[in-house]
Parts: C-alpha cells; structure tokens; sequence
C-alpha cells in the first residue's frame, strides 16, 4: 500500500458485512470465467479484432487520443501483468492490496498476501485489458485507451467476493493516489442497499474530480428492474451489457440509473500469464466506457468528470430520442464522443432528431385514368397503329415488285 494512504478499516470480513461480488452473469462470481481458459504462457492468443472493437474506427479514434498520462484505478482482483500486453500498462508502484487477513472465522484469506499484480480469477486482468492492453503483433486485440495507465486495487479475494468495507477504502485509495478514472466491475450481493461509509467514499471521489463508472449488474433476465450499488448512485456512470445488435444483453440489469450500454457480449480480453479468453457480463462493458472516459480526459485535462459522463452518454447510438431504462442514453460511440466534442456539456439531453425524423413525401395516388392520360394513351394507340399500316403496305408493294420481276424473268428464259 502506498506510504502515506492509511487505510480507514482492517476488520476482518464479518457476517453483518455487505458483500461485493464482480460481475458474470450466470453466477455473478469470477471463478466461473476462469473456467473458460487456463492461465499460462501457452494460452491461446487471439488472433483476429473482436467484435467490440471492429465497430469502432481505431485509426480515427486514435488520432484524437490515445489515454496518454490518464491513470485509471481497477478495483477488482488484482492485475496480472505477466502478460505481455499488460506489462506496460500497470503502474506496479502505485498498486495495492486491500484484502482483510482472516475471515470471519479467523482463517487466513487466500490471496491477503500476494501482489496487486497476482490474479488468480483473472477477472482484474480481463477488465484491465479492455481498458488499456497495448498493441501486440499476432493479434488484433487492444484496450481502447492503450496509453492510459492502470492502477490495480485489490480487494476481491480468489471466488471474487469483497465487501463494501474494503471497496469504500479502495476508492479513497483511489483518490489518494490521484486516479483520474475508477473502474467498479461488481456490485452488492442481492442488490443489498450498502452502509453510509461506502456511499460517502463515491461522493468523495466525485468530489475530486473522479470518473466513476460501474457496472449495472447482470440480474436482468426476465425484465427484472432494480438499483443496484454503487452503479446507482447520483454521479456514477452505471453501464449496461450490449450485443452484437446493438440492444441489451438479455442478462444485462434495467432501470431508470443506467446511463450507457457498452459491448458485454462475448468480450475478448487479456488473462494472467498471457494470451486472451472471451467472456460476458457488465463486468466488461464498465471498462470499454471506463477506456473512453480515458480518452476524453487525456484529450481534455480540464474538462470536469460529470462534463466527460454527460458527453458520452451525449454521443451513444440512441434507441430513443431521450433516456431508455434498457440501454440508458443508448450504446457508447467512441469515436462520437472524442469527434463531436467542440465544447463541454453538463448534462445529456434528448435528441428530437432521432423520433421526429420528416417522413418522405408520399407519391400522389390517382385512382382512375385522368383525361391527359386518356389523350396520351388513344394518340400512343394511332401511331402504333400507322406504323404497323405502313410497314405493311411498304412490305405488299417489295413483294408485288418481286413477283413482276420473276415473271418476265419467266418470260425470257431467265430464272
């Protein structure tokens, strides 16, 4: 931990302790993404652009930013940077561990002593990469900001759970080592409301100038609308799960806070040790937006952190003219939002232009035949009529003519 951070709480997790869990949505843990690969060297490297980033133009977005000097904090399960795209982007001086010694029954927590930079889930690392993973040739895989800097915060333990007591002091952390962006890829267990402590750290962070943004929540099948925290919270960009279609991921959380839907469908990204592995959830559509509110600060260091959040959620593909509780202001656009950014706004409005588009002017209708049509079609009638009585005549008189020749040809001994 950072010398001169002291952390407000070092209690062990109690029974009374609002849990965190990162996002996957069959089992709202990470070790089932983990399930998907195994972490080694050897992992397979994907070689071709994923989805997510083939429907953004990279040449055109990366001419306008490309994170430089923007740090962003991960708060998750550590990031791996054993892999090689990842190597540059962590800033390891500033990482840190946050995870309680012993649980609440005095046992040792797994992974309480390791490294901000050791990822058993791989969850961290997967989120990382969408962020900031560097261009590495044999792939076409890269974070959306590949010169932001990642701060690893760890405060998930090896099933991916934390409570809302360390996540509190993962963002004050966050604070003190002057994030620019925080990434929360998890949210309380059954949507439990979390303690003032937690809630007070956001504000915290809002108050300093922080990007927050977090994941909606993966509870979204059959409709289901409700808050879930910290996405919820006045200030925070809580982000939905998108698909290829650009509508909601059927397992993406709805309701009224959602500010964007961002790409959470089969999510390619890096993983510990090296190579990539696909996975779904809001856990991985948070980062795509938590990489471009990189790029808009990189591109605008003076631009305020709900300037940043209102002009992506500004320039998302709406579904509606205003805000929809599936996809909030619609699907983020990145090269939108670091293109048509010629000043700073404080707050999203609608776009009338997109519900009140003028109709094409229908073609007149005439049921019936008028009298100038009438006129025309008798006149089309008598010059077909004449030609056909010309070309007859004009074919009788060539073979009358004929006929007379070979007659007197007859006449004269000559066939």
């Amino acid at each position: 931990m950072h010398s001169a951070f002291r952390a407000r709480t070092a209690l062990p997790v109690t029974t009374a302790t609002v849990l965190l869990t990162v996002l996957c949505p069959s089992t709202a843990t990470a070790d089932s993404a983990s399930s998907q690969c195994t972490f080694s060297k050897e992992n397979h490297k994907y070689v071709g652009t994923p989805w997510a980033l083939q429907r953004v133009n990279l040449d055109e977005l990366w001419s306008q930013s490309k994170g430089k000097n923007v740090k962003v904090a991960v708060i998750d399960t550590g990031v791996d940077t054993t892999n090689p795209q990842l190597t540059d982007a962590v800033d390891v001086s500033l990482g840190t561990n946050l995870l309680p010694r012993k649980d609440s029954k005095g046992q040792p927590v797994e992974g309480a002593r390791s490294k901000a930079t050791t990822d058993t889930v791989g969850h961290g690392t997967r989120v990382a990469g969408i962020i900031a993973a560097r261009p590495m040739k044999g792939t076409g895989f890269v974070g959306l900001a590949p010169e932001a800097t990642i701060i690893p915060i760890k405060q998930n333990d090896a099933e991916g759970h934390g409570t809302a007591a360390t996540l509190a002091v993962a963002i004050r952390y966050a604070i003190h080592v002057k994030a620019d962006v925080i990434n929360i890829s998890q949210d309380t267990a059954n949507a439990v409301v979390p303690g003032d402590d937690l809630h007070q750290a956001v504000n915290e962070a809002l108050d300093a100038g922080i990007v927050v943004v977090a994941s909606a929540g993966n509870d979204g099948l059959g409709g289901n609308d409700k808050k879930t925290y910290p996405a919820s919270w006045a200030g925070v960009l809580a982000v939905a799960a998108s698909d290829r279609n650009n509508e909601r991921a059927a397992f993406s959380q709805s309701g009224d806070f959602v500010g964007v839907a961002a790409p959470g469908v089969d999510m390619i990204s890096t993983v510990p040790k090296g190579g990539h592995c696909s996975d779904n959830g809001t856990s991985f559509s948070a980062p795509y937006v938590a990489g471009v509110a990189a790029l808009i600060k990189a591109k605008h260091p003076k631009w305020k952190a709900r300037e940043i959040v209102a002009q992506i959620e500004q320039t998302a593909e709406r579904s509606i003219a205003g805000h929809d509780r599936l996809v909030g202001w619609g699907v983020v656009d990145p090269v939108r939002a670091l293109t048509e950014d010629d000043h700073p706004i404080e707050a999203p409005h609608s776009d009338t232009d997109l519900t009140h588009v003028k109709a094409p002017t229908p073609a007149e209708l005439t049921l019936g035949e008028t009298p100038q049509e009438r006129t025309a079609r008798i006149a089309t009638y008598i010059a077909i009529g004449v030609a056909v009585l010309v070309a007859g005549l004009s074919g009788g008189a060539v073979a009358l003519r004929d006929a007379r020749r070979r007659r007197r040809g007859l006449e004269r001994g000559i066939l």
